[in-house]
């Protein structure tokens, strides 16, 4: 086999030497333009997982990169002048430059000719003349602009600028240095790499960058390799007291805006991507030479394994990339935190250390109680897990912050609740839950989504709402709340296992909508637009229906402002087109929900708590984004409203959603911090783990889950016990406290015998720092 190389970075040489190793007999040839002892950056960081993968796949590269090591347990924050320290950690970093010299060394041990200071030749050439050509040009490849139609690149710049430096400063530890200053908030990214430096990255947002002058000195022409070093020494001055007389170091240091890349495809017939030339992560949650030495671990096993260059290659697309798009989610989390930095800054140093260590989310409550437990034992203040605290919405205390989340169940006919309906609702508010929500409760028989969706319009189902809300206040110490709202254009469609927003094929009612704009377009009704007499009518169907859940006695209302529905249609531009009072600027088009509201606060009892749904993004261009949604949650908290349940999209069948593990707590974090109002986090909330981290990092002040429910009636009953928690919070009602406890399954959880004379380890946090020379 031939194969060609471009690029002789890490992860390009590292493939090189795996391809070699793995067919003695093949040809690899590498073409770097820079010369041999060229390197930007300074020091590069590795996780243990991927030491063993290096240590596995060539033994040799590992014992040399383990004897240079730099070590260390701690993460430091310095914050409000205080130092925050977590442990158990574990990092493993050193010189970039020493790490290429190493596979340098070790591709010429095993013959293959690297070429400095050259450019490879032309892609086609190369296609033409090897079985194989992997593109390890890095973030601006060459290769993958050239092939752009094939590959279909994707590149985002994001809003802080930084600069990537060095200092003689060496840091016992990772340090965050988060820095006041005139201008807005700065902080430092730095760790050692060796016994005589440390990478000194420094950031900021865009505007705290131009605040500070920071563009002046970098609007001009470098020259290649040229550092900016009139910013660099204002850098020195800003960050003097941290520095302590010690100096920065350049190399091609400039300031950069983060570019996110993530491309379509990797391969085009038998030209590959490898590393940033193929996805980029933000340096905040590891080192793109860490993807990239992984990916080139992954290409080689798999030209290794698979009988042609054609399956080769799309099984290491196949392989890495949901490892990649799990790790750029989190890095994505990570680079908006930081970002937003300037939002947390009225935290406690504590709850904003817990709030930076676990903003990834791939860093949780549990996942630090497990390395440092004293640590989480100082922010958390007690015992008491952070889902069972209880939290008082007006005259309302909630026993904890568990909310059942709103879940459609389509089981109703003509509108009214039955048996199910009082099983479901009754086993979740049995199961421990502070508070149980209906689905969404419709005000009108032409407000139902579906011919299966519960109403209250008439008597009778006022009285079969009584019985259930009478059978949770009862038999449970849970609350229960009513969401009332109106499906608008999205109305008079299918049950959801028929068809989700599917017209109905006969039966069928009209629809309306602030503008005669259909869901989908050609599938749904063209709802009719909404005169100022209807408006008003339709607000009338909303108070009666409050009356009745306040004589049903439900502690909690919520109005449904989201996912396309009435209310939500005349938020959204993309629904609402209308030319009157009612649209256009956002103050129109918050005029009807907020007389909604309004009118329904006036009418609901004013020690029970109002909390709203909204969508805090539509997912599409020319919608609701999070900017907006504050404004949204702003207002309706200057109305009266105690919370806000922010929920995303479904407004538009043409969405484009970023779907994720708690995808959705970004916005509940933002709508908390900026609009000043208690919010209720939802979506993709799966574990207790992710419950309590949301919490104890000030994300949101409730939880609510869905699915999470439905799998397990008993959830936060379950959550209690495996938590070890018995208080309050998570009280079993009296005949279920037999269950308290998970049933043994097998002899594996009787006592196990002791088996070591002398038990080796000592409990408690590994605080290992780094200590050169010791």
């Amino acid at each position: 086999m031939r194969i060609a190389v471009v690029g002789g970075g890490p992860g390009g040489l590292y493939f090189a030497a795996l391809a070699k190793q793995l067919d003695p007999g093949a040809v690899v040839d590498v073409w770097e333009r820079n010369a041999a002892d060229d390197t930007f950056g300074f020091g590069v960081v590795f996780s243990d997982e991927t030491l063993g993968g290096i240590e596995h796949a060539d033994p040799g590269i590992h014992e040399a990169m383990a004897a240079e090591f730099a070590r260390w347990d701690d993460i430091d924050v310095h914050y409000r002048g205080k130092v925050i320290t977590s442990g158990g950690h574990g990092f493993a970093a050193l010189a970039r430059v020493r790490l290429l010299q190493m596979l340098q060394r070790r591709c010429a041990d095993l013959g293959i000719a690297v070429r400095y200071l050259t450019t490879a030749p032309p892609t086609e050439q190369l296609a033409a003349e090897y079985d194989l050509v992997v593109a390890a040009d890095g973030v601006n490849s060459a290769i993958r602009t050239a092939h752009a139609d094939a590959f279909q690149p994707s590149i985002r710049t994001h809003d802080c600028r930084y600069m990537w430096l060095g200092t003689d400063l060496v840091f016992d530890a990772f340090r965050f240095q988060v820095q006041p200053t005139p201008h807005g908030v700065m902080q430092v990214h730095g760790y050692p790499y060796d016994a005589h430096g440390s990478t000194f990255i420094v950031e900021m947002h865009e505007r705290v960058w131009r605040a500070a002058g920071f563009d002046r000195f970098a609007d001009r022409a470098f020259q290649p390799g040229e550092s900016d070093h009139e910013s660099i020494e204002r850098i020195g001055e800003l960050f003097a007291d941290m520095l302590g007389g010690h100096r920065l170091i350049a190399n091609n240091s400039r300031w950069l805006s983060f570019a996110t890349v993530t491309t379509a495809h990797w391969s085009h017939r038998n030209i590959v991507l490898l590393g940033d030339a193929a996805h980029t992560a933000h340096f905040s949650i590891g080192s793109g030479t860490k993807l990239a030495m992984e990916d080139a671990l992954a290409l080689a096993a798999c030209l290794h394994e698979n009988p042609d260059i054609r399956s080769a290659l799309a099984a290491y697309e196949a392989e890495r990339r949901p490892v990649v798009a799990s790790t750029q989610r989190a890095a994505a989390a990570s680079l908006r935190w930081f970002e937003d930095l300037g939002r947390y800054t009225d935290q406690e140093p504590l709850q904003f250390a817990f709030n930076l260590l676990t903003r990834s989310r791939r860093v949780t409550y549990d996942n630090l109680k497990l390395r440092d437990p004293e640590f989480v034992a100082e922010v958390n203040g007690d015992t008491t897990p952070p889902m069972f605290r209880p939290f008082r919405l007006r005259g309302l205390t909630l026993k904890n912050r568990v909310i059942v989340s709103p879940m459609d169940m389509y089981s109703a006919q003509d509108g009214m609740p039955n048996d199910f309906h009082l099983v479901h609702l009754g086993s979740k508010a049995l199961g421990g839950a502070g508070l149980v929500m209906t689905e969404m409760v419709c005000v009108s028989p032409n407000g139902r989504i579906t011919p299966g969706c519960t109403g209250m319009y008439s008597d009778e189902q006022e009285a079969q709402w009584r019985r259930i809300v009478d059978f949770v206040h009862t038999q449970s110490t849970a609350a229960i709340g009513l969401q009332l709202g109106h499906s608008g254009r999205k109305g008079s469609t299918r049950l959801m296992w028929e068809g989700i927003d599917e017209p109905l094929p006969e039966g069928n009612w009209p629809v309306v909508g602030p503008s005669p704009l259909p869901y989908k377009p050609g599938v749904n009704q063209v709802p009719h637009e909404l005169t100022a007499a209807e408006l008003e009518a339709l607000k009338h169907e909303f108070v009666t229906a409050v009356e009745r859940g306040a004589r049903a006695g439900f502690d909690l209302l919520e109005l449904h402002c989201a996912h396309g529905y009435l209310l939500s249609s005349f938020l959204s531009p993309l629904a609402n087109q209308r030319t009157d009072e009612y649209g256009g600027s956002l103050e129109n088009r918050l005029r009807f929900p907020l007389e909604v509201f309004d009118a329904v606060r006036a009418a609901w009892p004013p020690e029970r708590p109002i909390t709203v749904r909204v969508s805090a993004t539509d997912w599409a261009p020319g919608g609701v984004d999070g900017t907006e949604s504050v404004d949204i949650a702003r207002a309706f908290a200057t109305h009266g409203a105690d919370a806000i349940d922010v929920s995303t999209g479904q407004v538009t069948a043409t969405e484009q959603p970023e779907y994720g593990r708690s995808y959705q707590t970004p916005y509940a974090d933002r709508i908390r911090h900026e609009a000043d109002i208690a919010t209720i986090a939802v979506g993709a909330i799966s574990s207790y783990d992710d419950v309590n981290s949301i919490l104890l990092a000030g994300r949101a002040d409730l939880c609510a889950l869905g699915r999470t429910h439905l799998y397990d009636p008993q959830w936060t009953l379950h959550a209690a016990a495996e938590q070890d928690y018995t208080g309050p919070g998570g009280e079993w009602p009296a005949p279920f406290r037999a269950g308290a406890r998970k049933p043994a399954s097998g002899r594996t959880d009787g006592p196990r015998p002791r088996l070591e004379l002398i038990r080796e380890g000592v409990e408690g946090t590994a605080h290992a720092r780094w200590r050169p020379g010791g």
